[in-house]
């Protein structure tokens, strides 16, 4: 029996030419038909009203509140981030296989699984 080729394996990923491995669940790659990177911006809805709220504080002379408002939305602004996903296209459908704010570490993966599913053939 041949061992299987690895392409990648980091953080609990593994992918080889067989098998894509994440967060305990195990896919055949003989199953994965495409594979992409999603990404997913985060709703700026709430930080956007406080920012608001703060500017029509200011034009009111209310400084304490504008401050407050300005910076409690500017941080929450601040604060979110994009979420970028592993999608894996299989015979049943489309699956996000894995979520992550860390775009490099995603296209690492999707770039090994489009190896693998090269290898197999």
């Amino acid at each position: 029996m041949a061992t299987e080729q690895t392409f990648l394996q980091e953080n609990g990923v593994t992918v080889t030419h067989a098998r894509f491995i994440v967060s305990g669940q195990t896919y055949a790659m003989s199953g994965i038909t495409s594979v992409k990177a999603g990404e997913r911006k985060p709703s700026r809805g709430w930080p956007v009203s406080l920012i608001v709220i703060g500017v029509g504080a200011l034009l009111f002379g209310s400084i304490g509140a504008a401050v407050i408002f300005l910076a409690a939305g500017g941080l929450w602004w601040y604060l979110q981030k994009t979420e970028y996903a592993v999608l894996l296209r299989t015979a049943s459908g489309e699956a996000e296989a894995l979520t992550s704010k860390d775009k490099g570490y995603v296209t690492r993966i999707v770039a090994a699984l489009n190896d693998a599913i090269v290898a197999r053939g």
